[in-house]
């Protein structure tokens, strides 16, 4: 590490004890040369402590990376990269226009964590989960707590993903979040946050079981002795959550995956999953209407469905009840999902729950619900509804991150300390003609972990998103896919801004 890059504290000349004890490895500058361009200042740090010890659990990988030849490295990464191109392994970046589509950026570096903070994450993903699908059974029901003003009611109810049409519809076992995929940070002191949930249509998962593939073949001994929990059997646990929402009485249920088509960004995930799960992949024109009951086109005839994975928007879900000019979805869809004999999972209007300023309220709707504490905690947020509240945020451009309450995928946001004046002048302006629609939160340095970069081990940003399946039973994938800010000093892990991911090690007790 170079010493005009790092930050060293005053313990860091001497040696502590308890971490040599614990299997800490020592970085010093000047003698871990491959790590001379790896930047350790105040943001926490997933392999170094602040006294240039590696912890613990990243020992073993800090000693395999100090020992490797860079070209051995290189070959490694080089690998990775070659196998998500023949895989086909892709995302598609969409400009003003036209659209472009990409091999995903995959660092070979695995990010680590021990299973004592992952038992704290998978109990408040459970927790989480379960409060969000009583919050949606409930506004979509009696709305007793809009009642009971733990939430306002003009937030739900004038949230642009809030389905009316979904009023008095029954969802099997109350699981309207089936897969969720919730977004956590590191704060300054290490522990994880929220930052926001996805509970439409979450993707990412067939990136994460693609890193753990090539990581493990990269490096299979170190694998083997950190005793990693597996990811392996997601597919499988995906398609039990589908079976046990099938409607009574189909003991063998007939279950699709409905796309978009080869147009969408997640295209690759979808015929990944479809194949991994033995499924048919779908688009709308495959399926029909036929005697209340919807049907799959095939070389016998109709077969009939009984449960739709949709990886499609609920505008284009069905245009005789929402976008008339769908051609994605399926006429006749919502009726049959209404009258129970068909199921589609995620359920439609989830997205009132992951709006980014319902967020705010997700602890009280978790002691509302649940009558606990919310074990992990929200990013502080700013209502920019609240007048008080936008002349903070206003005053505060430089300092804050802004976000539309709607959008995901890294758009409709501004990195305050990240813009131009210009653009800050230009984003306050869009805020204040439509103060509702977006909400500003803390720019929190998120936590960093070692990537390969050019030839050398450098520290970039990353957040993690475990995924969450919930039907018969919850179960939380011990893992999930860290994304990665892969431009030097950048905070937008999204692989539509310029990020990648790597694989995520949890490791067992």
């Amino acid at each position: 590490m170079s010493s005009e890059k790092t930050v060293l504290s005053p313990e860091a000349e001497e040696l502590p004890e308890d971490d040599a004890a614990a299997g800490g490895r020592f970085a010093r500058p000047g003698i871990d040369e491959p790590f001379d361009a790896y930047l350790i200042d105040h943001t926490y740090d997933e392999c170094f402590q602040p006294n240039l010890w590696s912890r613990p659990h990243y020992a073993k990988l800090h000693e395999l990376l100090s020992s490797l030849p860079v070209e051995e490295v290189q070959r490694r990464q080089l690998a990775c990269e070659q196998s998500f191109l023949h895989q086909g392994i892709t995302f598609t970046v969409y400009g003003k226009d036209s659209s472009t589509e990409k091999i995903i950026p995959t660092d070979l570096l695995p990010r680590i964590i021990t299973g004592a903070e992952w038992a704290r994450i998978e109990a408040g993903l459970k927790q989480r989960i379960a409060a969000l699908n009583l919050f949606l059974a409930d506004i979509y029901a009696d709305g007793k707590a809009v009642r009971d003003g733990i939430v306002p009611a003009d937030l739900v109810y004038g949230a642009k993903h809030f389905r009316k049409e979904m009023v008095g519809v029954a969802v099997p076992r109350g699981a309207y979040v089936s897969v969720c995929g919730t977004d956590l940070i590191r704060d300054e002191a290490g522990q994880f946050v929220v930052l926001e949930d996805n509970l439409r249509v979450p993707s990412g998962v067939s990136y994460m079981l693609a890193n753990r593939e090539v990581v493990r073949r990269a490096f299979p001994a170190l694998f083997r002795e950190s005793r990693v929990r597996p990811i392996e059997r997601y597919p499988q646990l995906l398609l039990e959550t589908l079976r046990s929402l099938a409607p009574p009485g189909r003991e063998n249920p007939r279950i699709v995956l409905l796309t978009p088509g080869v147009f969408n960004s997640a295209y690759y995930e979808h015929t990944f999953l479809a194949r991994q799960m033995g499924i048919e992949l779908v688009e709308g024109r495959d399926l029909v209407v036929s005697d209340g009951r919807v049907c799959m086109r095939s070389t016998g005839g109709l077969e009939q469905v009984d449960v739709i994975y949709r990886r499609l928007d609920d505008d284009f879900i069905d245009p005789l009840v929402f976008r008339a000019d769908s051609v994605l979805g399926v006429p006749g869809l919502f009726d049959c999902y209404a009258r129970g004999t068909v199921v589609i999972a995620n359920a439609l209007g989830n997205g009132v729950a992951d709006d980014k300023a319902v967020y705010a309220y997700v602890p009280a709707l978790i002691k509302y619900f649940l009558g606990e504490e919310a074990i992990l905690p929200n990013v502080e947020t700013y209502l920019c509804r609240d007048p008080k509240q936008l002349d903070h945020v206003l005053a505060n451009l430089d300092k804050l991150v802004v976000k539309a309450v709607g959008e995901s995928g890294g758009y409709g946001m501004l990195v305050g300390p990240h813009a131009s004046a210009g653009e800050r002048a230009a984003f306050g302006e869009l805020v204040k003609a439509d103060p509702d629609n977006y909400i500003a939160q803390p720019t929190i340095s998120l936590s960093r972990a070692p990537c390969f970069v050019d030839g050398k081990f450098e520290s970039r940003h990353v957040d993690l998103r475990p995924f969450i399946l919930t039907g018969a039973e919850t179960v939380v994938v011990p893992g999930g896919l860290t994304r990665v800010a892969l431009r030097r000093g950048s905070l937008v892990v999204n692989s539509s801004q310029g990020g990648g991911s790597k694989d995520t090690w949890v490791l067992s007790e």
